[in-house]
């Protein structure tokens, strides 16, 4: 039998899913930190909005009856964290923590209207 390593080699992250109280605000937020918005709607399901960030697709679907994902915490790669920061806050984000080295680099946290915290790390 294979060991936990071999079972798990080769495995990538290619979907995260969110839910959001209001579709359009999460749109804004996740453009404003340089994602390409889509929508989608498969079959009889609810129109929810898509993005792509490097081999990962993000879907954030309305929050309905379900639980909040505001638990999920999610990191981006951005090239320019002090623009990335600002175009959070025009769009309504709270920024949690301001651009600080750390030892990953110039990061930041900021907050969508849905309680998700975003890591935002300055790409070299």
């Amino acid at each position: 039998m294979d060991g936990p390593a071999e079972l798990v080699s080769g495995v990538a992250l290619n979907l995260v899913v969110l839910r959001s109280a209001n579709l359009r605000l999460a749109a804004a937020f996740y453009a404003a930190l340089g994602l390409t918005i889509g929508w989608e709607r498969h079959g009889a399901g609810p129109e929810h909005m898509t993005a792509q960030a490097g081999g990962v697709l993000l879907e954030i679907y309305p929050l309905g009856e379900r639980a909040s994902t505001a638990g999920v915490r999610l990191g981006f790669v951005v090239p320019n964290l002090a623009l990335a920061v600002a175009a959070v806050r025009v769009v309504g984000g709270a920024v949690v923590s301001l651009p600080q080295p750390g030892p990953w680099g110039l990061r930041a946290v900021v907050e969508d209207a849905d309680g998700h915290r975003i890591e935002l790390l300055q790409g070299a």
